[in-house]
């Protein structure tokens, strides 16, 4: 019998050694080698070595033929929307999230409500668990079937006898290849199952779709190279505690990385959210210091959202910063920024500031209403109702335009807003805009504006 190989992989970055050491030379992370028993498949995974294929041959790139990808529309405006008009045929796509967050949910309902026949493939749950769910989401659904297996080998058996159009893989983590004695989850049974996948998926030209575990840190489990062989990568946020589901593209090989899909949890799965703007934004009908509306733009989608801040002397010692749904170092730099150039004194203070809805905005837009929630907070006089705000801070404090003013403007306006205030560099090309515009140039005008 021949002697079994090993090797050590890291369980960070996936790279190979052959034998233990305390660092890993290519993440530099200490303790992180894992040691692994690697065979050589006598078999290519999915099909046969024997299988003839046909020798591919370089091409001048005149004689390629470049038509736009065809799109598989999966009937879901919201996650048509982030992968860009629908699923490629012989793509792979990644999803990953928080346990619990509704990412099997999702996944199901979408293969539910095809009109085409889809295979769920569940290597978590029985069959009687996924039948329970699926009655509460839809009802009736005769197209899709759902197979409980983490052999790959059996899988694909499968594959070939009910021919779907659609395969969604429940999760990548629980899978394992006759090829590999490592156990399922480990670096080198992923990285095998994804190539086995890819290479069924581009064959066939049937779309796949892997669901995957992340870990402590929020990156997805497994080795990094999964996020660089599959086509598409999704990222499903949000808190358990708050009704809103968000979809991120972290990388779209066929569309663009900056959309977002908006999702409302009920009871009978994942609704898609037409207008998120109306929800993020409270209804109630009196002033409150502290909370100023935000233009922002998500991909294509312009948004309103709500900012509220609190500004409260320290009780103890060292004064506290607390930010959900912003990057705590912007706030500490607007912060900054307000004592510099504004004159007001915080550095006493404890500042608390939240996005509301339970989502995170990285758009430096938002800047202007963080500035004028504060500054809400600090007086405890309340912004007037029509007023939103759109604009990035610098450290001079001056107020920087930023992109797509137009789309902000008209999303202010749909929503009932009566003035807006903008850098007063930032150009527009609407002609009646419907809307008060105020130019503000420095931090100074805006509390001028705002407070008299």
């Amino acid at each position: 019998m021949a002697k079994t190989k090993t090797a050590y992989f890291c369980q960070n970055c996936g790279a190979q050694f052959a034998k233990w050491q305390g660092q890993c030379t290519s993440c530099k992370s200490w303790n992180t080698l894992a040691e692994e028993v690697l065979e050589a498949p006598k078999t290519a995974g999915w099909q046969s070595a024997d299988t003839p294929r046909k020798a591919s041959k370089p091409l001048p790139v005149g004689q390629i033929r470049s038509e736009a990808e065809m799109r598989v529309p999966l009937g879901d405006a919201e996650l048509d929307r982030v992968l860009g008009g629908g699923l490629v045929p012989g793509s792979l796509t990644l999803l990953g999230g928080e346990p619990g967050i509704g990412k099997s949910t999702l996944m199901l309902q979408l293969a539910l409500k095809q009109d085409f026949t889809t295979l769920y493939v569940s290597g978590e749950e029985s069959q009687r668990q996924i039948a329970m769910r699926a009655q509460r989401i839809a009802p009736g659904a005769e197209a899709c079937y759902i197979l409980t297996e983490t052999n790959t080998s059996r899988i694909f058996q499968q594959i070939e006898a009910v021919k779907p159009g659609l395969v969604v893989v429940d999760s990548i983590q629980t899978l394992h290849s006759d090829y590999l004695e490592a156990g399922a989850g480990s670096i080198s049974q992923i990285r095998e199952c994804t190539a086995e996948l890819i290479k069924f998926a581009k064959v066939s030209n049937i779309p796949v779709i892997l669901i995957g575990h992340i870990t402590k840190d929020g990156t997805i489990a497994g080795p990094k190279i999964l996020e660089h062989m599959v086509d598409t990568v999704l990222q499903f946020e949000g808190d358990r505690n708050h009704l809103f589901r968000i979809v991120r593209s972290l990388k779209n090989r066929f569309g663009s990385t900056s959309e977002l899909g908006i999702y409302e949890m009920k009871g009978d799965g994942l609704h898609p959210v037409a207008n998120p703007s109306e929800i993020l934004i409270s209804k109630g009908t009196e002033a409150l210091s502290g909370t100023a509306i935000a233009a922002t733009v998500e991909g294509i989608r312009p948004l309103l959202i709500e900012i509220q801040a609190l500004v409260s002397t320290a009780v103890y010692g060292t004064p506290q910063r607390s930010a959900t749904g912003f990057p705590p170092r912007r706030l500490n730099m607007l912060l900054a920024v307000l004592e510099k150039r504004a004159g007001f004194k915080l550095a006493a203070k404890d500042v608390f500031l939240n996005i509301t809805g339970g989502i995170h905005v990285d758009d430096p837009a938002i800047d202007l209403a963080v500035l004028a929630a504060i500054l809400s907070s600090t007086s405890d006089i309340a912004l007037e109702r029509g007023a939103c705000f759109a604009g990035e801070v610098g450290l001079a404090g001056e107020i920087r335009p930023v992109p797509r003013i137009d789309q902000r403007i008209g999303e202010a306006q749909k929503l009932g807003f009566t003035r807006i205030f903008i850098s007063s560099h930032a150009k527009t090309s609407l002609k009646k805009p419907g809307i008060e515009i105020v130019r503000v140039g420095k931090v100074e005008d805006l509390l001028r504006r705002l407070f008299g």
